[in-house]
């Protein structure tokens, strides 16, 4: 039998992150709070973590495509 590859599997099987992120955390946070009236802030701002997070990966991609463009 192959013990060293059963035995890799299982490591990486434990090591693989499950679960939810901040950014969703933090979204389901404020959902709750906005339909249990505990805040009265606009849908806009209730999802903000959603689009503020989205809007830092396209900045950043943008840049990234910026610099790399620029070395040729």
């Amino acid at each position: 039998m192959n013990f060293k590859h059963r035995r890799s599997t299982v490591t990486r099987q434990s090591n693989q992150s499950g679960g939810l992120g901040f950014v969703s955390v933090l979204t389901l946070i404020f959902i709750t709070l906005k339909l249990t009236d505990t805040i009265a802030w606009s849908w806009l701002w209730v999802l903000s973590p959603i689009w503020i997070s989205a809007l830092i990966a396209i900045s950043a991609f943008g840049f990234i495509a910026y610099k790399m463009s620029n070395l040729k």
